[in-house]
């Protein structure tokens, strides 16, 4: 017994071993390689910005742009359960409205009452004209009109309805000089009108004005020129499709109402077609 309490201790040593090149390990050649990536894409871009015109970057943010387009509005309204479907019940889907006239959002019920719906009553104004209107002016979905035609349209609700002004420049007539025979550009803006009016079935008002001739003329010819030229509108729609019996008036306007501060501008020279509010 006493040999054995005599005997020395035995211990043991454990050493641990790590790997991979001390207490950081390989971790910092990860964050080295994505900081390198990193710069290496920032010097690219920096160069592109300076390599590419401006149309040609426009061109490569309209690629990667989404080129559907989105309701901007709920489908039922801002309340949970407030629709059976993500579109509204009297519109396509171009047109970005869809709360219901069921259940309608906050926002839409703050608009206040600028117009007359179908019944009658008061509220916001036709939902078809918000699809005409996109129509002839190139939002959302594909253009009825081309750029060469857009700088001649112009749009704008009233009380009366949606007005299509179609207005000439010194550069391109909408008319023969002193004529009512129409010009190229006249018969296919007529054209344009003609297949956007598909869209509704409102009634229509058509209206000639012409900038002011000089007052040393002893006849002006402003009345006479300025129905002539909105009955010749009123025969392209006619020939283009648009149904006659939809045309309720055809009015000639002179230089009564001018767009332009100058009189002589050939800015007062335009045709306004009207799509009227139904009553």
């Amino acid at each position: 017994m006493g040999a054995q309490s005599n005997a020395a201790p035995i211990i043991i040593k454990r050493k641990k071993i790590v790997g991979g090149g001390g207490h950081h390990g390989g971790a910092w050649k990860v964050a080295y390689a994505d900081f390198v990536t990193a710069m290496m894409a920032f010097f690219m871009l920096m160069w592109l910005l300076n390599a590419t015109t401006e149309k040609q970057r426009k061109g490569l943010a309209d690629y990667f742009s989404p080129n559907v387009p989105v309701n901007p509005v709920s489908g039922g309204g801002n309340g949970a359960f407030g629709g059976d479907n993500m579109f509204s019940e009297q519109t396509m889907v171009m047109n970005g409205t869809g709360d219901t006239n069921r259940n309608p959002a906050d926002a839409r019920q703050s608009r206040g009452s600028t117009g007359v719906d179908r019944d009658g009553g008061d509220s916001a104004p036709h939902e078809e004209f918000t699809t005409l209107e996109a129509m002839l002016q190139g939002r959302g979905g594909e253009s009825l009109v081309s750029k060469k035609l857009l700088r001649h349209i112009v749009t704008r609700v009233t009380d009366e309805g949606l007005i299509v002004e179609l207005f000439a420049t010194e550069d391109a007539p909408l008319f023969e000089v002193n004529s009512d025979n129409p010009t190229e550009l006249m018969t296919e803006l007529a054209g344009v009108v003609a297949r956007a009016a598909d869209v509704v079935t409102n009634g229509m008002a058509i209206g000639g004005h012409i900038r002011a001739h000089p007052v040393v003329l002893a006849s002006s010819p402003v009345w006479d020129l300025s129905s002539r030229r909105a009955e010749r509108m009123r025969i392209l729609l006619d020939t283009s499709g648009v149904d006659d019996a939809r045309i309720q008036r055809v009015t000639g306007h002179a230089d009564r109402k001018l767009a332009d501060r100058n009189p002589m501008a050939a800015r007062n020279n335009r045709i306004e077609v009207i799509f009227l509010r139904k009553d």
